[in-house]
């Protein structure tokens, strides 16, 4: 699905103009201080609608209707988690975001986007693995780590009833089998909407294998 532009996203994800516009101001603090603390792929700036913003969005959709506490683990330059931030304040209003981020610059653009774009999300500049456990509803984390990792980390900080989504790219399915060597979980996988080698993972029930 070809998304390059505000426009096209915004009929993609059905949100609303402010929502947009909270996104523009999102991209413009990327390439301001992308060159100083490398927070995306300097090739991928010029197509963060597809790359950064849709590709963190379709995650909304995925996710349960009644999730609460989203958390996002690794936030980097806040994908997905900023992004979901955004786009829940108008499709999840009663949702609240924290974000993970143990790199202290890093964390400090974050807290500069959520300031400037009105986002109502809060940033924790810790190790996943040291911060206390979160009970969330949803966790979320892309390009952290090998699924069979991702998957302990997740289950510290979801709630009993809680789920996992993950972006995972071509070598999906070897990282599933890898994961299932140590742990157990329901798993529903849907296609990327932005890279058809792609998947979006959703676990639930995680445990030891």
């Amino acid at each position: 699905m070809k998304i390059s532009s505000p426009e096209e996203f915004a009929e993609v994800f059905d949100v609303s103009r402010e929502t947009i516009d909270r996104l523009q101001i999102y991209e413009n603090l990327l390439k301001k201080w992308n060159p100083k603390i490398n927070l995306v792929a300097r090739g991928t700036l010029g197509d963060a609608w597809a790359r950064h913003f849709a590709d963190s969005a379709q995650i909304s959709d995925i996710a349960p209707k009644n999730a609460r506490l989203w958390v996002d683990i690794g936030s980097g330059g806040g994908f997905p988690g900023a992004v979901l931030a955004i786009v829940n304040k108008e499709k999840r209003p009663d949702a609240k975001h924290y974000l993970v981020e143990s790199d202290k610059r890093k964390a400090a653009f974050l807290r500069t986007v959520a300031r400037q774009t009105g986002a109502d999300f809060s940033v924790f500049d810790q190790r996943a693995e040291d911060i206390p456990p979160f009970a969330a509803d949803v966790v979320t984390a892309r390009a952290l780590a090998p699924l069979e990792t991702l998957v302990g980390l997740a289950a510290r900080h979801l709630a009993p009833r809680g789920v996992a989504i993950l972006p995972k790219g071509a070598n999906v399915e070897n990282e599933i089998e890898t994961a299932l060597a140590l742990w157990r979980f329901d798993l529903e996988k849907f296609p990327s909407v932005t890279d058809p080698s792609a998947a979006i993972l959703k676990l639930g029930d995680i445990r030891n294998a």
